[in-house]
């Protein structure tokens, strides 16, 4: 593992934050021969004792890190761990994720492995509040992470994403999907079968509850609800999306059986 300081400028995902400079570190590991990466915010109480949340976010297809932390997901939570992860070349030459079990040799998989162990070496970590979250294509992977790492994780919150027909988590976790009626990219009918599936394993089919505007939530009063928010848009990322995925995450702490 080797790690560098850099300085970095927030970018907006399909909107801006404006201009800004921070400093974050860039970590990377070597997996099955590939250099992987990913820019790490850490507060300082991850180092001084005091263990702390852990967000793992992973951005769309042909996007990268640098681009997704623009998502803004460290500054709505600052007393927690956030890594924007960098994925590798899945088609065209541009970047992307696994998003079905055994896909590219499973080399996503076995980077959120080395991954965190990694982190957990680095930092203290709360292993019952570490999560996982993405947009598209990073989306679908979070997807792919609950069917293949439900232990890991305390809980989900897939952007503009679907589920491949092979994916399918069995172990019931908290998830916040966030989707736009009139995606072209991600069909809505698609994330709707993915939300389906999620309300299916949870077991909380009988129990929606309207929680805002596009906002419902089935199971509100279980250990694993599921979180809609439903909005009139296309491809997006909200600019409010990052402060509702945070705001979910921190109800949420794994449950153990």
């Amino acid at each position: 593992m080797r790690t560098r300081l850099t300085h970095v400028c927030l970018i907006g995902l399909l909107f801006a934050f404006g201009a800004c400079r921070a400093s974050a570190q860039v970590t990377t590991w070597q997996v099955d021969g590939e250099t992987r990466e990913a820019i790490v915010y850490a507060p300082a109480a991850s180092r001084e004792g005091g263990s702390v949340p852990l967000v793992l976010a992973f951005h769309g297809f042909g996007d990268n890190m640098q681009n997704f932390q623009g998502v803004n997901l460290h500054g709505a939570w600052p007393e927690a761990i956030v890594v924007y992860f960098q994925g590798l070349e899945r088609r065209r030459g541009l970047p992307g994720w696994q998003v079905e079990q055994g896909g590219t040799d499973d080399r996503d998989l076995k980077f959120m492995d080395v991954a965190l162990a990694s982190l957990r070496d680095t930092y203290d970590i709360d292993d019952d509040r570490v999560y996982a979250t993405g947009f598209s294509n990073g989306g679908m992977f979070a997807y792919l992470l609950w069917a293949e790492r439900p232990d890991v994780f305390a809980a989900y919150a897939p952007v503009a994403a679907s589920l491949r027909p092979s994916v399918r988590p069995t172990v019931p976790r908290p998830v916040f999907h966030v989707a736009g009626e009139h995606d072209r990219q991600v069909d809505f009918a698609d994330q709707q079968a993915a939300i389906e599936v999620a309300v299916a394993v949870n077991g909380v089919g009988a129990q929606a509850t309207p929680c805002g505007d596009g906002c419902t939530i089935y199971g509100p009063d279980t250990p694993a609800p599921v979180m809609t928010m439903i909005h009139s848009g296309g491809h997006t990322y909200p600019r409010e999306t990052s402060g509702q995925i945070v705001t979910f995450f921190q109800e949420h702490t794994r449950t153990h059986p």
